[in-house]
């Protein structure tokens, strides 16, 4: 079996084009985002596993508090920061390079935005795929969706938390496209099982909804140390009244905005799509 070398890739604020640097730009999205990275991202990392490095890209002009808290997590050893004004295939693999100092046979990229978590296998599920030695794009396809106190369980065979093993050698990493475009690259490994993450949708998400099935989460908190522990349980009559009723509306909506979304990226492509987004976050 192959060794792994397993980075995490994470962009907290680093500057981009579009409908996240509308989002970004709005007054506390900083200061909202370091708490919910404290609060959930941060532990998922520390509570894993299996080994893994951790590089978070940060704007070179940050304000000095973010980077205090920041600080006191870095200090931990628990991410490397790096600070750039923008980010290429090359540079992410340099980072990764240095960090790990290259001794696995294969290097595995996964993106991990700055408000959702990991369940504590995460990263021994990926490296077990990952250690084939194949080049492709490997996805975990089941986790959870949290709003407030309530939990979904999602299936996304080609979600946020895409990752990329590859030699190192000519590597185009898990940011070489959006995370549902990695088929176009690569061959694809979606892997089911136990829930392997947890989006959190809040009020300032970039593009996150409610998906999935109404769940107890009590049934996986031991997947997602402390995370879940403040989410009451929930009744089985509750959970059926929502697959029943408001599943089914909310699927019908993903449908209609999921062929609307085909559409345009065939008409106008990934720059017109952003283009769109950005007039209706700017409405």
């Amino acid at each position: 079996m192959a060794t792994v070398d397993h980075v995490l890739l994470t962009r907290f604020n680093l500057p981009s084009l579009g409908r996240e640097s509308v989002i970004r730009a709005q007054d506390g999205w900083l200061r909202e985002r370091i708490e919910l990275f404290l609060r959930y991202t941060v532990p998922s990392v520390e509570a894993q596993t299996a080994p893994v490095s951790w590089i978070v890209y940060l704007d070179p002009a940050s304000p000095g508090w973010l980077l205090e808290r920041l600080g006191e997590v870095a200090a931990r050893g628990v991410f490397a920061p790096v600070f750039r004004e923008s980010v290429t295939t090359a540079q992410i693999v340099s980072d990764a390079r240095g960090l790990t100092g290259a001794r696995g046979d294969i290097l595995l990229t996964t993106n991990l935005d700055n408000d959702d978590a990991l369940a504590s296998d995460f990263a021994a599920r990926l490296q077990q795929l990952a250690a084939t030695g194949q080049r492709r794009a490997l996805y975990l396809a089941d986790g959870l969706i949290r709003r407030g106190d309530a939990v979904y369980l999602r299936r996304d065979r080609d979600n946020a938390f895409a990752s990329v093993a590859e030699p190192w050698d000519d590597a185009l990493t898990a940011w070489c496209d959006w995370h549902n475009r990695l088929h176009l690259h690569l061959p694809v490994t979606s892997a089911q099982g136990a829930p392997g993450w947890i989006q959190v949708v809040h009020a300032r998400n970039v593009s996150n909804r409610v998906r999935g099935r109404l769940t107890d989460p009590t049934r996986h908190r031991d997947r997602f140390a402390g995370l879940l522990d403040d989410a009451p349980a929930v009744a089985a009559s509750r959970v059926a009244a929502d697959a029943w009723v408001r599943r089914p509306v909310r699927e019908s909506r993903e449908v209609v905005r999921a062929t609307a979304k085909r559409a345009v990226l065939a008409v106008a492509g990934k720059d017109g799509l952003d283009r769109l987004k950005n007039l209706l976050v700017r409405a």
